[in-house]
């Protein structure tokens, strides 16, 4: 019962939570791939060590008169 109940909480806490850790990747998503706001690690190499790349998300899509969302990188510490 316990082990029932603290899967069922830690499941919880990780739903109410999905924005607390970024996704990793290998490499940056293509174009379209991201939501606007979404924010994903790529661990390619290009920051250097100790330091990974943020990517934001935008588009880069126009269609139906939207405004154009850059996306964005930096490189941040790990």
């Amino acid at each position: 019962m316990r082990t029932t109940t603290s899967l069922l909480v830690g499941l919880l806490i990780g739903i109410a939570t999905p924005g607390a850790s970024a996704q990793v990747l290998k490499r940056e998503p293509p174009m379209g791939a991201l939501r606007e706001g979404q924010r994903v690690l790529v661990d390619d190499g290009t920051c250097g060590r100790g330091r990974i790349k943020e990517v934001m998300g935008g588009n880069h899509l126009e269609a139906g008169g939207f405004k154009r969302v850059k996306r964005t990188r930096r490189c941040i510490s790990r």
